[in-house]
């Protein structure tokens, strides 16, 4: 399989750092379109004041971070699609995948210990479970 389009789930972390680079130098060498989503997941219980607040705030630190893998991404030569959204990430990045035809979906491993991973389970183990293309998850080196 070679991939046309790769999303890559960025939550800011590490692990996500190394799944874009991964991503990035695969649609370098597979010549992919590469999209990259953030989510930003308002307060619970929701107040409209506090929400808006939130969803701000995360859109300009995303924003920010995108300044950055763009710049790789153009040393590339990959075209990069950015995308911050709102909700939950696991829903998020499944719809994202398939409203823009992606056909890997690349995302950062995060450890958790046994038991917190066994009762709320991981946001990359939900995406692999719930996915209808290949997922990649990545783990930083």
């Amino acid at each position: 399989m070679i991939p046309t389009h790769i999303l890559v789930g960025h939550d800011g972390s590490r692990d996500a750092e190394t799944a874009f680079g991964d991503a990035l130098d695969l649609a370098a060498l597979a010549r992919a379109r590469l999209s990259v989503v953030a989510v930003a997941s308002p307060p619970e219980p929701p107040a409209e004041v506090e929400t808006q607040a939130a969803i701000d705030l995360a859109t300009s630190h995303y924003e920010r971070l995108f300044e950055t893998l763009r710049r790789r991404a153009q040393e590339h030569h990959v075209p990069l699609q950015t995308y911050v959204l709102i909700g939950h990430p696991v829903d998020q990045i499944l719809k994202a995948a398939a409203a823009h035809a992606a056909d890997l979906i690349v995302v950062g491993h995060r450890g958790r210990s046994a038991i917190r991973e066994w009762v709320s389970g991981s946001t990359s183990r939900r995406i692999v479970t719930h996915a209808t293309c290949p997922v990649l998850v990545v783990r930083a080196r």
